[in-house]
């Protein structure tokens, strides 16, 4: 029995060719859907990745550069940016890829936000176009700019807040697809996310930055011997070592401002009680043009800083001119965002810390204010905790000099003096005709004189230490006194005069009228002066005398005289002085050699 023959299929199996065709076609849309599929997967899997790779850093520009470049990568473009919206409604950042940095340059400055770009900042929803051109709201290119037709935008929020927007161009499939919109929308949310995380990280490195400057300036305040050098070079609590100027460093470094001030109250202007002028100014000056600041002075009225200081109230605006008030910043460089805070004590506002960025850039967050006005309050606590310490250094040192002075007035003196009466009472008793033999004696020498010799010499010593009991009184707390700033020219001169000079007080200073102790000051100075320039003196001698009616400066040296000649300027300035109060000046030559100056006038 023959089988079937070879070319003929097995009974009851037929592939008629109509159906065939329908089935390769169902085959090919099967394929077709299964690589759609994997596509997606594929991309799925990309967003999961670059979602793992933006949220793996929380350093926030870090985050930002991540999430342009996964875009590019993800929905497939030659370009793409990251706007930051700033608070004045335009982009404050752009962080862009795609394009060389020869080529940004030439293209000149970075978009505001206006535009197609603006569009999104008003309307934050997803656009997406074909060809940029063809839209009403496109502001055109700048010269330089490459081709872009096609574009998609799509808004980054952090939770209620839209950060910014998400700019893709040039699609490298021809046009942006809805799946296209749709992973960048999902990725812009992952960037949500991470750019929350990152501001979160920001304000803790922050806030710790504060505490560590908080903790800084309180130990180099209230431990001024110890500490590490202060910033600039500055010894720390010692007399280089400005705290308002740590301050303000500080503050200028943790805020990432242009331009850091702090502004207090003129006291010099207050004291002299000048109507309509400004009573603050400018104490310490950081930043752009800090040296054209510094002393500046600023009205209490219609500006940021002297509203502050009348309330007390921190505050941050976007610009100061939008806040109804003026900042001097304002009048040096294009300034933006500013944020003024008080440095309050115990006893009130003490001044007011600035600071101000330019114009585009971010703005001071509520973070930022409440930061700066804890440490600013905690920094003005901690100064006022270090003057309380000096002031009370200061009152057990004065009540150290009172102690001493008592001790050497009630005990050294009386002594001298009983001794000095000693020796008074022992030449009366020996008589005038009583001679000194041996080897102490000399040629008509006799014990009356040698003992009145030494009462001079007991005199002088209680003189010497009278003046040096003056001057132990003569404390930190008096440095006004009329004493205090005599003292404080002799040991201004002594370096030039080689030897300390003798000063002797007598009578009442302190209540001399005020023209009467400036002249006094100034004619000492001058005459202390020529003995250091002229005379080539070993010994200076100064009395001061002043009884009810009038007031003697007496100065004596040892050295080589007045010259014949040379200029009489000085000599002249003093004679006048003395005239003008209705006294006289005079010089008279020492003996055996030096000059003697007297100056007198009436008080």
């Amino acid at each position: 029995m023959s089988g079937p023959a070879p070319d003929m299929a097995p009974a009851g199996v037929t592939f008629p060719d109509v159906p065939r065709s329908e089935l390769d076609v169902l085959l090919g849309q099967v394929v077709e859907r299964a690589q759609e599929v994997m596509g997606i997967q594929g991309r799925l899997r990309g967003l999961l990745r670059a979602t793992q790779l933006i949220g793996a850093d929380l350093g926030l520009p870090v985050v930002l550069r991540r999430v342009v470049e996964a875009a590019t990568a993800l929905v497939g473009s030659r370009y793409a940016a990251l706007g930051v919206i700033g608070a004045d409604g335009h982009l404050a950042e752009f962080i862009h890829t795609g394009m060389d940095t020869e080529a940004v340059a030439a293209m000149g400055p970075l978009p505001q936000g206006k535009g197609l770009l603006g569009a999104l900042i008003d309307d934050v929803t997803p656009i997406r176009l074909p060809g940029i051109g063809a839209d009403d709201r496109a502001a055109g290119f700048p010269p330089g700019h490459p081709p872009m037709e096609s574009f998609l935008g799509v808004p980054i929020r952090v939770r209620d807040e839209v950060y910014g927007n998400l700019y893709l161009t040039e699609s490298i499939r021809g046009a942006f697809t809805e799946e296209d919109e749709e992973i960048a929308e999902a990725l812009a949310a992952a960037a949500g996310a991470a750019i929350h995380n990152a501001r979160l990280y920001d304000i803790a490195q922050a806030r710790h930055l504060w505490l560590e400057a908080s903790a800084a300036i309180t130990h180099r305040l209230l431990t001024p011997l110890v500490g590490d050098p202060a910033d600039g070079g500055e010894a720390a609590g010692g007399a280089g070592w400005d705290p308002l100027r740590f301050i303000a460093r500080r503050s200028h470094a943790i805020l990432d401002a242009d331009m850091v001030t702090i502004i207090q109250p003129d006291t010099g202007r207050a004291m002299a009680g000048a109507a309509g002028d400004p009573d603050l100014r400018v104490a310490v000056a950081v930043g752009a043009d800090e040296a054209a600041l510094l002393g500046q002075h600023v009205a209490a009225e219609a500006t940021l800083s002297g509203h502050v200081f009348s309330t007390g109230t921190p505050m941050r605006v976007n610009s100061a001119r939008d806040a109804g008030l003026e900042s001097i910043l304002s009048e040096r460089f294009d300034v933006g965002a500013v944020m003024v805070v008080p440095l309050t004590g115990s006893h009130g506002v003490n001044g007011v810390l600035t600071a101000a960025r330019v114009t585009r850039r971010a703005a001071f967050t509520v973070d930022d204010l409440d930061m700066a006005a804890r440490f600013a309050h905690q920094a003005s606590v901690a100064m006022e905790l270090s003057d309380a310490r000096a002031d009370h250094a200061r009152l057990v040192m004065a009540d150290e000099r009172e102690r001493i002075a008592a001790d050497l007035h009630d005990h050294v003196i009386q002594r001298l003096f009983a001794t000095g009466l000693s020796l008074q009472s022992l030449s009366a008793a020996l008589g005038p005709n009583v001679t000194l033999i041996g080897r102490a004696g000399r040629a008509g020498d006799t014990a009356i004189s040698r003992i009145a010799g030494s009462i001079r010499e007991l005199d002088d010593t209680i003189s010497q230490i009278r003046t040096t009991i003056f001057g132990l009184h003569v404390s930190p707390l008096s440095r006004g006194t009329v004493r205090a700033r005599l003292m404080q020219v002799v040991t201004d001169i002594t370096p030039g005069l080689g030897a300390t000079p003798g000063l002797r007080f007598a009578g009442l200073l302190d209540g001399l009228a005020d023209d009467v102790a400036e002249d006094l000051v100034a004619v000492l100075r001058e005459s202390l002066s020529n003995v250091a320039r002229h005379a080539g003196a070993h010994s200076t001698q100064v009395e001061i005398t002043a009884d009810s009616t009038s007031l003697t400066l007496t100065v004596t040296d040892d050295g080589v005289g007045v010259p014949e000649t040379g200029r009489r300027s000085g000599l002249a300035n003093m004679c006048h002085r003395a005239e003008r109060l209705g006294g006289s000046l005079t010089i008279t030559p020492g003996r055996p050699s030096g000059t003697g100056l007297v100056w007198t006038v009436r008080i």
